[in-house]
C-alpha cells in the first residue's frame, strides 16, 4: 500500500469520527463574510476599536495551516477572496467542539463563527464560537502546498493549483476582469455583440486545419468553428454596422507555450472604416486595459521592458524581414532562388511549389515575429497569403492588412474586408487544393456578399495572448484554466 493510500484511509477513518460530533458533509451553514471583506473593514481599527465593535462573523473557506498548542490552536482559512487567521480555545468552543477541530487536515473546508480581534502582533483574527467541518478533504494536499512547483500537476489538477497558489489565482480573475472590460469597451462605442455558430458545414474565415464531429440526424460532417469572421460578416451585409463576438474557436493543430487547440479570441467588424480605423481602436483598448491594471507605461514581460506608450510602431512587412534579417535586403528579397537556398540553409520547412510570398511569410513567421519585443503593427501582407483582405488601391499585390506583435508574439489580425464577390470567388478557387489548412469555397458567402457588403474593417485579438502579456506569464497553459495535456503514458 503507497503511503498515499495509507493517508486516505487515515482521513476516511477521520471523516467516520467526526459523525460523532456533527453529521457529514451539512449544507446549512450561513455563510456572511468574505476574508477580504474582514480585513477592509478592520486593518486599520486599533485593537480597541476592534474590541469595542465586538463584531460578529460567519466565514467559511479551506484550511491550509493549522498551529495546535495544547487547548488552543490558530489555523489560516482561505476563501477566494484571501485569507484569514482563526483561533480556537477549548474553554471557549467546548470539548466536542475542539476534539473535531483537533482531527481535521490541512484541506478541509470549514465553517466558523466568532467576534474579530487583534493578536499581540497586530494580525487580524477570528475568535472562533462555533466551527463545522462542511467537507472533508479525503486526499492530502501535493507536499509543497504552498504553490504547486510540478507544473504537470499544476495544469492537470488546476484544482489543486487554484487552491494552493494565491497568485495562480489572481490570473484568473484578472482574466475575467480583462475579458469584462474589453465587452463594456466595445458596447460603449456602439458596438453590437451577437453569437454565430460553432459548427460549420465548411471550414472557413482562416487558414487552419479544423476539428470534425458528426452529425447523427442530419447525417453530415460538420467542422469547430476556426473563425467566426464569414459569418460575422454576414450580419455587416444584413445591416449590423458594428458588431464583436467574443468567442471560442478550435484549430486542429500543435501544442505549445503559445498554442492551445481551442482558444478565446475577440473578432470585431465596423461598415465603412478601414484597416488604419483598427489600429487607432486597438492601440485604444490596449491603453485602456493597461489603465484598468495599472501598468505603466514601460510594462516588464518575461524579462523585456515592453514600452507601451501609443502610437505603436509600425513596418511594412517587407520592411520588418529586412529589418531583422542581415541577410536578406532589396536586391534579394523578390529573388526566389535566393529565398529556396536562404530555407534550405536555416532549415525552415517549405514546398518545392512555395511562391516567393509564401517562402517570405514561412522566413517571417519563423525567423521574424520572435524578434517583434516592442508593440509593432506589421501592415501591407503580401495578397497572396491574405485571401479575404482587401489590396492596396495602387499595388495589387499587397493588402490593406496588419498584424499586431507585442513580446514577439501575434496579438492581433486585421484589415479592410475584400467585398468584391467576384475576386472573392477567384481567390476562394485559387486557395481550394488537398491541404487541410486550406480555406474552402464557400458557395452561401459569395452570394451573400453579392447582395452587397459596405465597406468594413474587422479584425482579430487573441484574449489568451494578451492576457499572458498583461499579466506577465509565459504559456498560454497559465491563462487557460483547464488547457489541453498530452495523455498520460
Amino acid at each position: 500500500m503507497t503511503d498515499e493510500n495509507k493517508l486516505i484511509i487515515e482521513r476516511k477513518n477521520k471523516l467516520s469520527e467526526s459523525r460523532e460530533h456533527q453529521s457529514a458533509y451539512p449544507n446549512n451553514f450561513d455563510k456572511t463574510n468574505s476574508a477580504s471583506e474582514i480585513s477592509n473593514e478592520f486593518d486599520s481599527k486599533t485593537k480597541e476599536e476592534i474590541e469595542l465593535n465586538n463584531k460578529e462573523v460567519s466565514i467559511a473557506g479551506r484550511l491550509l495551516t493549522i498551529r495546535l498548542m495544547g487547548n488552543s490552536a490558530f489555523a489560516n482559512l482561505h476563501d477566494d477572496s484571501g485569507k484569514i487567521q482563526i483561533y480556537l480555545q477549548k474553554k471557549h468552543i467546548g470539548e466536542s467542539a475542539y476534539k473535531l477541530f483537533k482531527i481535521l487536515d490541512l484541506g478541509d473546508i470549514v465553517g466558523v463563527k466568532g467576534s474579530i480581534f487583534k493578536t499581540k502582533t497586530g494580525e487580524l483574527t477570528i475568535n472562533v464560537n462555533s466551527i463545522v467541518l462542511l467537507s472533508k478533504s479525503l486526499r492530502p494536499l501535493p507536499e509543497k502546498f504552498h504553490g504547486i512547483a510540478d507544473v504537470e500537476i499544476k495544469y492537470r489538477q488546476r484544482y489543486l493549483d487554484l487552491m494552493t497558489n494565491p497568485a495562480s489565482k489572481e490570473i484568473f480573475f484578472k482574466r475575467s476582469m480583462i475579458i469584462n472590460h474589453i465587452r463594456d469597451f466595445f458596447t460603449d462605442k456602439d458596438y453590437t455583440e451577437v453569437e454565430t455558430p460553432m459548427m460549420h458545414q465548411i471550414p472557413g474565415g482562416a487558414n487552419a486545419k479544423p476539428f470534425i464531429t458528426h452529425h447523427n440526424s442530419l447525417d453530415i460532417d460538420l467542422y469547430l468553428r476556426i473563425a467566426p469572421e464569414l459569418f460575422l460578416k454576414r450580419c455587416i451585409i444584413g445591416g449590423f454596422e458594428n458588431v464583436f463576438e467574443i468567442n471560442r474557436s478550435f484549430r486542429n493543430e500543435g501544442l505549445s507555450i503559445k498554442h492551445n487547440p481551442e482558444f478565446t479570441m475577440i473578432e470585431f467588424y465596423s461598415a465603412y472604416k478601414t484597416y488604419e480605423y483598427l489600429i487607432n481602436f486597438i492601440e485604444q483598448l490596449i491603453a485602456s486595459l493597461c489603465k484598468l491594471l495599472s501598468i505603466n507605461q514601460i510594462h516588464s514581460y518575461q524579462g523585456n521592458k515592453i514600452q507601451i506608450s501609443t502610437p505603436f510602431s509600425r513596418l511594412t512587412f517587407h520592411e520588418s524581414i529586412m529589418k531583422n534579417i542581415d541577410d536578406i535586403n532589396k536586391d534579394n528579397i523578390d529573388d526566389k532562388t535566393f529565398l529556396d537556398k536562404y530555407c534550405k540553409t536555416n532549415k525552415l520547412d517549405k514546398d518545392a511549389s512555395y511562391t516567393v510570398d509564401e517562402l517570405l511569410l514561412k522566413i517571417f513567421e519563423k525567423e521574424v515575429e520572435k524578434k517583434l519585443i516592442q508593440p509593432t503593427f506589421v501592415t501591407h501582407y503580401p495578397t497572396s497569403v491574405s485571401p479575404l483582405a482587401r489590396s492596396l488601391d495602387d499595388n495589387p499585390d499587397l493588402c490593406e492588412r496588419f498584424e499586431l506583435f507585442i513580446g514577439g508574439r501575434e496579438i492581433a489580425n486585421g484589415f479592410s474586408e475584400l467585398n468584391d464577390p467576384e475576386e472573392q470567388a477567384k481567390r476562394f478557387k485559387n486557395q481550394v487544393g488537398e491541404q487541410d489548412e486550406l480555406m474552402k469555397y464557400d458557395e452561401d458567402f459569395i452570394k451573400a456578399l453579392e447582395y452587397g457588403m459596405p465597406p468594413t474593417a474587422g479584425a482579430g485579438i487573441g484574449i489568451d495572448r494578451l492576457v499572458m502579456f498583461l499579466t506577465d506569464v509565459p504559456s498560454i497553459r497559465d491563462v487557460l484554466l483547464f488547457p489541453q495535456m498530452r495523455p498520460k503514458k
